[in-house]
């Protein structure tokens, strides 16, 4: 039986033990270390180069962690990595906050964008305690911002083009500008500042994305015409705003060989004695070519119709042209000889000059020229310095006359140049070579004269000098401009490019060549190239700390002594719109007194703005209460629209905006507190008694010193405005000085015992203590002095005939409404009269009336006059009589 039981029994038991044993596991430390020791990941996106303590993420309700735990959740970021120092962690709640480094994703990740990969911070973060430790990859991915300007790598990019190339050709310009920002923040076009008509920029995009930038010819050039044209390439990138990026862009034309040589003479006719000596000048031929370099080289040679013997008697110079006599000419007989002499050019076909060269037989009387050199002197070449002053002697020329002695000569000299041929001292046949002005080498760098001797014979003897003059350093670098404005943005990167500083020097070799230098006076962030003259500035510029820099740059030359020029450079900081309009106090309080006239001024609002222009000019406008309160934008004088009532309203806050004109624009607020002073504008307000037909019954018994009612009043007003007097200013029946009335609290009290039954009435004066005219009100105060209350009609009638009376006599301020409005009704003192008379007579009837009805009821009810017993106030069944009687008033 046992063995039959066992089974069933065995798997009722094992059910619950496996509940058991799954409950305990969910339960137990282990599986809440399990399951917290799982490593997760958030992800989280912000923007590159924010400000300390913005929130990145909340991990704590990121993760859905349980903060109720004990002992409570703790926070660690170990720091171990690079972005663990651009972020700070709230070790309670989990918060990730940026620190004080900003991040700078181009700084950050470099190499980001060339691998096509996102700028990441990668942060490991620990959740503690150990029972409910977990570890936390975090990844924050950097947004890329436009804070970047597109660079090109020079300042100057030079792009070569023939002036013979054909319209719509294209011409890359390989130095394109790199901008670190990714996507639509970088580079997306460029443009020319001058395309000067004849170029275009176009655009192109390679497989990687990249924009290559190509010059295209849109007309025909001839340098020849114009040989350089001078602009600037800008790159623009696609922020907004976008950023701009400049570099000078310099187009040179080409050569091309479209011009050939040609002669300035093309027949030339040499006179050639026969004894003439070797080595003597014949002639000098000159051709030219308006292209340039290369393209402009001429060589001179003999055509191939001169026999070998000719070219070997007559020596030509294949670089100059010039002909000099190689060999001895027979002087026994005259001869003629053609000399075809070509200029050649590169691929041009060859000018032709004719040299005819005549010689003479030297017969008997032949002069001589015997030069002797002052300036020094080689092959017939002279040499002189361009800083020799004027009459610098050249060389002496002695004419001799082979045959007859005193045979006449002339002597002249032709060319062109600052030179004369004078007799040395009235000397016979001595002539002085000489200048007569100082020579430039900047003008001319070299002259070709000829002295020529002739006798009475007609014998003519030739003698040629070259004169070269040497370049020395006289001239100063001349600046292009001698002043430059630059301007540039503030908040400009470093190193932004401003402008290329320009001289020249007219000066040969190293004598022309011009270094730069910044002047004493120029601050130290900016840094000139000293060969390129490229001017940067290398920090960032704010134009609300100086808005313009004056300095000098310097042009020297390499000469010795060195000369230099001086020129002036403005730099002109452009404002953007950086700065917030800033009001001068945190907050404004004013205090107006209330009932001030609408649309007056309440005060003024003092804001300003550092930008310039449209940047720094200000709107305020009125976040709230704009419905009361409107603000002048012109002055910042702030009015109210209708007079403002204190017991209405008291205080008003308003939210002020200041919104500039830049773009975007740039706001702030400020907080206004309109405090509004009280001014005595409300007279006192009777709450008790409710009105002048009211009463309080008071028995006769009633001993001195005791209190028999109060006058209660309000003041809406504040301060001594609010601060309320009472005064009692008329008594009508009984004895005088029977009542008093405490100034302070209005409490009115028995002074002497009253021996006479009937109404007593009280003129009660209320009044504040506003300055300058204090204001008040009136009120009757009854007293039906009586054991009981027989007839209410006669009391009735009483009351209305002392309010009539009070009515006549006074005009208080305030016994309900209805008093003005009886005021308006009883405009003829004469009908006061006449009512007031009537009154007193029916109030006289009235009073004997009563009287007479009290005793006769006195004497019946004795036993009830002995048990009535009536408080000095009104209490009880008395109270509800008093309630039935007076007309109650609401003020």
């Amino acid at each position: 039986m046992f063995n039959q039981k066992g089974p069933c029994l065995g798997s009722r038991i094992r059910g619950p033990i496996w509940g058991l044993c799954i409950l305990l596991l969910y339960t137990s430390p282990l599986y809440c270390f399990a399951n917290f020791s799982q490593a997760k990941g958030l992800v989280y996106k912000i923007k590159e180069g924010l400000p300390a303590g913005v929130l990145i993420g909340t991990m704590g309700s990121d993760l859905h962690l349980d903060f109720s735990v004990d002992p409570p959740l703790l926070f660690n970021l170990p720091q171990k990595k690079l972005g663990d120092q651009y972020v700070r962690l709230n070790g309670s709640t989990g918060d990730l906050f940026t620190s004080g480094n900003k991040i700078d994703r181009e700084t950050l990740c470099p190499d980001a964008s060339d691998l096509g990969q996102g700028c990441v911070l990668s942060l490991d973060i620990f959740v503690l305690p150990q029972q409910y430790f977990q570890l936390v990859k975090v990844k924050i991915l950097i947004e890329d911002v436009n804070d970047n300007r597109p660079r090109f790598p020079t300042g100057e990019i030079r792009v070569f083009v023939p002036e013979n190339a054909q319209v719509n050709t294209r011409f890359v310009v390989e130095q394109s500008a790199t901008d670190p920002d990714l996507g639509f923040n970088g580079v997306q076009t460029y443009w020319l500042v001058n395309d000067f008509g004849v170029f275009t920029l176009d655009v192109e995009e390679n497989e990687g994305g990249e924009l290559t930038p190509f010059l295209i010819v849109t007309d025909e050039l001839d340098r020849e015409r114009q040989d350089e044209y001078v602009t600037d390439i800008i790159a623009e990138d696609g922020g907004s705003p976008p950023l701009l990026g400049t570099a000078t862009l310099r187009i040179i034309i080409g050569d091309v060989n479209d011009n050939c040589p040609a002669f300035s003479e093309t027949q030339v006719n040499v006179m050639l004695y026969g004894n003439t000596s070797r080595n003597a000048h014949v002639a000098r031929l000159r051709a030219s070519d308006s292209d340039h370099g290369a393209n402009a080289a001429i060589s001179y040679a003999y055509s191939d119709r001169v026999p070998r013997e000719t070219s070997a008697l007559f020596h030509l110079d294949h670089a100059t042209g010039t002909i000099r006599l190689a060999g001895k000419i027979d002087a026994s007989a005259g001869r003629t000889y053609k000399l075809p002499v070509l200029a050649k050019g590169p691929g041009c076909v060859p000018a032709v000059a004719t040299v005819t060269v005549h010689v003479i037989q030297a017969g008997s009387g032949t002069p001589t020229i015997l030069p002797r050199y002052i300036a020094p002197e080689r092959n017939g070449v002279v040499t002189m310095k361009e800083s020799e002053p004027p009459l610098s002697p050249i060389a002496f020329f002695t004419v001799k006359n082979a045959d007859q002695k005193g045979l006449k000569t002339d002597c002249v000299l032709e060319g062109s140049g600052p030179f004369r041929l004078t007799p040395y001292k009235l000397l016979r046949n001595e002539y002085l070579l000489e200048t007569t002005e100082s020579l430039d080498y900047e003008q001319r760098q070299d002259y070709e004269l000829t002295v020529v001797v002739r006798n009475q014979k007609g014998l003519v003897v030739k003698t040629f000098i070259k004169i070269l003059v040497l370049d020395e350093n006289d001239n100063a670098p001349v600046f292009k401009q001698p002043q430059h404005e630059v301007s540039v943005e503030e908040n400009n990167p470093p190193n932004t490019f401003l402008t290329q500083l320009q001289a020249t020097d007219q000066d040969s070799e190293s004598r022309g060549e011009v270094i730069y230098l910044l002047g004493t006076d120029c601050p130290s962030i900016f840094l000139l190239d000293r060969v390129t003259g490229v001017l940067t500035v290398s920090t960032s510029l704010d134009r609300e700390e100086k808005e313009t820099y004056r300095f000098m740059v310097r042009a020297v030359d390499r000469g010795s002594p060195s000369k230099e020029s001086i020129a002036t450079v403005m730099v002109t900081v452009l404002d953007r719109n950086d700065n917030s309009p800033r009001f001068i106090n945190k907050d404004f309080t004013f205090f107006v007194p209330e009932n001030f006239p609408g649309f007056g001024e309440i005060g003024l609002l003092s804001v300003t703005d550092a930008d310039a222009g449209e940047n720094g000019w200000v709107a305020l406008s009125i976040v709230n209460g704009s419905d009361v309160f409107v603000i002048d934008t012109g002055r910042g004088a702030l009015r109210a629209r209708t007079p403002l009532d204190r017991e209405q309203q008291g205080t008003y806050h308003l939210w002020i905006e200041a919104v500039d004109g830049g773009e975007p624009p740039l706001y702030s607020v400020t907080v206004v507190t309109v405090l509004l002073l009280d001014v005595n504008d409300n007279p006192p307000v009777v709450l008790f008694p409710q009105s002048n037909q009211s009463y309080v019954m008071v028995l006769p018994s009633t001993l001195p010193g005791t209190s028999i009612t109060e006058v209660y009043a309000v003041d809406k007003d504040t301060g001594m405005n609010a601060v309320i007097v009472y005064s009692i200013i008329r008594r009508t029946g009984g004895e005088p000085g029977s009542f008093d009335i405490d100034p302070n609290t209005g409490n009115i009290t028995l002074r002497r015992e009253l021996s006479d039954r009937g109404l007593y009435s009280l003129l009660v004066k209320v009044s504040d203590h506003g300055q300058p005219e204090p204001l008040h009100s009136t009120v009757l105060v009854n007293l039906f002095v009586n054991e009981t209350v027989s007839n209410e009609s006669y009391i009735q009638s009483l009351l209305t005939s002392e309010a009539e009376v009070e009515v006549r006599e006074e005009r208080p301020w305030h016994v309900g409404k209805l008093t003005e409005r009886q005021e308006g009704l009883l405009p003829c003192r004469s009908v006061l009269i006449a009512l007031s008379i009537t009154c007193l007579g029916l109030l006289f009837i009235v009073v004997t009336l009563t009287a007479y009805i009290c005793c006769e009821k006195l004497k019946k009810h004795k036993v009830k006059r002995l048990e009535v017993e009536m408080p000095l106030k009104m209490n009880g069944d008395v109270n509800a009589v008093d309630r039935k009687l007076m007309q109650i008033s609401n003020i």
